[in-house]
């Protein structure tokens, strides 16, 4: 959207008492921010504004909120971030259903109609390493079938799921509870140029709004919207995770819970969510399954041509596949899978070694290993 057709809803916006609720109010009574600044007291009246914000519409925008949104402007221009309005056509069609929609929505990269076919994942930001794995694994088999993936960039489950989705050379987006022109966390900033390359960054906050606490629950309603459905894989009772997953519930949204050992704190949140009646995973096509029926054609197409392609298969040696079958899903340390494969602990090292550049184990921290979902021969 050009700087000129933006400069009304920034304007009307900018108006004392005229939060996004009642700007989106406003332009579907009237049809466009430009109607709403010039509508008589009367047509005012006639969609329920009190006086206050009758004379507040009247008066316009003070000098200092002018002056705020015309930095923002040549801002938006400069890091060219593109502002997209609940009246354009590119629009995300998927935001529009649910209750509050937001009025802007700022962009980075890239929105494409296919991310219409979206899938959110979604956890605790103190993730264990097993979980990690799993949500990358999940983002990325997700991402080879077609699937954007949605997280909000933070910490633990998001970034791994960001990353996923990257690794399986598909799309993903990131909704940030900050504005644009900030990366939240900051060490997150290489992670956003890789997301802004093969999806978007989103954020329906001004340029210069900061990451406080209370922006992240309200945007989790835009993660949840703009998917089919929301994975829930490792959060505690009291999470952010919950709040996406009980949106997405309200908003017609399919909600999914990867289950976890009864005891553990982060298996807490999804194990919660399973005795509400969310759908179990244990792999994507787990997913793929329970979200089918609501596919395009031209998606459900696609998959099918996959699906009728011959899969690759790992090609592992004798004593590759002894240390194989010693690892399982779960994190192990090295002493052990030396142990259970029988094989001396300089030749485990060696096979663990070749065996991850074959991308079917992966080292953790703590010098542990967990065996990756691949087919093996």
């Amino acid at each position: 959207m050009s700087n000129r057709s933006l400069r009304p809803w920034l304007k009307l916006r900018a108006i004392s008492g005229v939060g996004d609720a009642i700007l989106l109010k406003l332009v579907q009574a009237f049809g466009s921010p430009d109607a709403v600044l010039s509508a008589t007291q009367a047509r005012l009246e006639d969609v329920g504004c009190r006086p206050p914000l009758i004379e507040a519409i009247g008066r316009g925008p003070d000098r200092g909120a002018v002056e705020q949104l015309d930095r923002e402007l040549a801002a938006l221009q400069h890091r060219q971030i593109t502002v997209l309005t609940y009246l354009d056509p590119q629009y995300p069609a998927p935001l529009r259903t649910i209750p509050d929609p937001p009025p802007l929505l700022y962009i980075q990269g890239t929105l494409l109609e296919s991310d219409r076919q979206a899938v959110a994942i979604v956890g605790t930001r103190k993730v264990s390493a097993a979980g990690r794995v799993l949500a990358e694994e999940l983002a990325c088999e997700l991402a080879g079938m077609g699937f954007t993936i949605v997280s909000g960039l933070a910490r633990g489950v998001d970034a791994a799921a960001h990353r996923g989705a990257l690794a399986g050379k598909g799309r993903t987006l990131a909704v940030m509870g900050c504005g644009l022109d900030r990366t939240y966390p900051a060490d997150h900033g290489p992670l956003r140029a890789a997301i802004e390359r093969q999806g978007a960054v989103l954020s329906e906050l001004p340029l210069g709004s900061a990451p406080h606490s209370y922006h992240f629950p309200r945007r989790n309603r835009i993660i949840s919207g703009l998917s089919l459905g929301v994975i829930v894989t490792e959060a505690a009772l009291e999470s952010g995770s919950l709040i996406t997953a009980r949106l997405a519930g309200e908003q017609g949204r399919e909600v999914f819970a990867v289950p976890g050992f009864v005891k553990a704190e982060n298996s807490r949140g999804p194990n919660s969510l399973l005795k509400d009646g969310a759908r179990l995973v244990e792999s994507a096509q787990d997913v793929l399954d329970e979200l089918l029926p609501q596919l395009d054609a031209a998606f459900r197409e696609r998959l099918g041509a996959r699906a009728g392609a011959e899969r690759p298969v790992v090609q592992l040696g004798t004593e590759e596949a002894m240390v194989y079958d010693a690892l399982s899903v779960l994190p192990q340390p090295v002493d052990d899978v030396i142990r259970r494969s029988g094989l001396p602990a300089a030749q485990v090292v060696a096979l663990l070694l070749s065996m991850e550049l074959k991308n079917c184990v992966r080292q953790l921290p703590g010098n542990e290993y967990v065996r990756l979902s691949t087919e093996i021969h």
